[in-house]
């Protein structure tokens, strides 16, 4: 394996910025500090003008395989993330068929393993009849990164609405559950209403059908099962200002039981922007009206909400189209989740130590990952070079997701991602590959 010496860096890492040189032996961080004097062979990087950040963690992904590699694989999504500075993915479990068992929980690590340039985890999938083989999860609980309940509605029965199977998962799991949480009877309702208003719906109308009451009662929902049985909870894509009261900021991430996640998407589009992009931002829960996203902003920067993550779920472009009803959800944003979060870096709007802290930091902390998540001595060697003085815009040309399209087409961020380390194997480095090296299976420390 090969060792790498940057010299003369910033390094971002748990709430400082200091020059400092790296070095990066056998896969870990091997030493911090200032002259670093190596004995050993190495390839040196010159960071002088550089950022180094911890590779991001994105907690919640669909990279669509098995069953559905028309929109994605893997492979290609974990190189798109890989690109975008994101070293580790969890996965979620709405493949083709649906991880209802531990034996298709493991055929999606099989393939990982020969495929994923990015470190990986996956999502044990519920259902309403599932409740046993998923808390099966319990007696491996350092290798799976937690359990995933849709409480709103989903495809090929993940959607679990029975509160007897939801009792039981939540009064006996001893891992991390995590919920997309919106209510089905309101969603429906809300539909239904609206449809015979209007007759032909349109993407406006989403944060309409899918809105913040459906939102809330979910999300009060699960954190009443939660709090029953003091289950770890991990509440996935908070999107309204309305659930941000379920949350608090009074105990430190590593003393908290109950959690929340906000994705990209939720802090930079709001309603209006359905006039311009329609179906390509439709996605559950909905992107919503204006004040939402300021909330959800004064949430993050107060530490109610905890993590940064995309919900990555790309379709192709014609599953995008075909008129409201029949448009797919989900918007493909793994690439440049970190790029976009560094604009709002430049925007003012939040610190780049503390997008690290939500991107990187908190997610280690939020699911107990082991070695990984921060710049630290005997540390994966996890990275991410970022030069803060260069752009990239995203175009057709550099989207590296199978569907080979993204909502920020055009958009130019103030930030470049210049190589990434993956385990210490420098996997991308100024627009070269070397994908000779697969990204290693997430372990926990519980």
């Amino acid at each position: 394996m090969q060792n790498y010496l940057i010299k003369n860096i910033m390094v971002v890492n748990e709430g400082v910025s200091a020059v400092q040189d790296v070095l990066i032996k056998n896969g870990r961080i091997e030493k911090l500090g200032r002259s670093i004097q190596p004995d050993i062979l190495v390839t040196e990087i010159n960071g002088e003008g550089l950022h180094l950040l911890p590779g991001a963690i994105d907690d919640q992904v669909h990279f669509r395989e098995p069953g559905l590699t028309h929109k994605a694989t893997i492979y290609t999504e974990s190189k798109a993330a890989v690109a975008g500075g994101v070293t580790s993915f969890m996965e979620m479990p709405n493949t083709m068929p649906p991880v209802f068992t531990h034996e298709l929980l493991e055929e999606k690590y099989s393939i990982a393993a020969n495929s994923a340039l990015a470190n990986y985890s996956f999502y044990m999938g519920t259902s309403n009849e599932n409740a046993d083989e998923a808390l099966k999860t319990n007696i491996r609980k350092k290798d799976i990164c937690g359990i995933k309940i849709f409480m709103g509605s989903s495809t090929g029965g993940l959607l679990v609405d029975n509160y007897l199977t939801l009792d039981k998962i939540f009064q006996e799991s001893e891992v991390l559950i995590a919920t997309h949480c919106e209510d089905e009877k309101i969603i429906k309702a809300n539909f239904e209403r609206l449809k015979k208003e209007k007759g032909v719906l349109e993407p406006a109308d989403h944060p309409l059908i899918r809105d913040e009451h459906g939102c809330f009662e979910s999300s009060l929902a699960a954190i009443q099962f939660a709090q029953k049985y003091n289950t770890r909870l991990h509440i996935l894509h908070i999107s309204t200002e309305k659930e941000l009261a379920l949350f608090s900021n009074m105990k430190p991430l590593g003393q908290k039981n109950i959690t929340a996640e906000v994705c990209v998407h939720h802090l930079h589009f709001t309603s209006n922007d359905y006039a311009r992009l329609g179906n390509l931002i439709k996605c559950n829960p909905a992107i919503k009206a204006p004040n939402n996203r300021e909330a959800l902003w004064q949430a993050l920067l107060d530490d109610r909400l905890d993590v940064i993550a995309t919900d990555h779920a790309p379709h192709t472009f014609e599953e995008k189209g075909g008129g409201y009803e029949k448009s797919h959800a989900g918007l493909p944003l793994v690439q440049h989740s970190l790029l976009l979060m560094l604009h709002y870096v430049k925007e003012g709007r939040i610190s780049l130590e503390k997008v690290v802290e939500k991107m990187s930091h908190a997610v280690a902390t939020c699911y107990q990952v082991a070695d990984r998540g921060y710049i630290r001595e005997g540390y994966k060697a996890d990275l991410v070079i970022v030069n803060m003085n260069a752009t990239t815009t995203a175009t057709k040309e550099n989207i590296l997701y199978k569907c080979g399209w993204s909502p920020l087409e055009q958009f130019t961020f103030p930030a470049a991602i210049t190589h990434t380390f993956v385990n210490g194997n420098l996997v991308y480095g100024n627009g070269q590959w070397n994908e000779s090296n697969k990204g290693e299976r997430l372990l926990f420390n519980r």
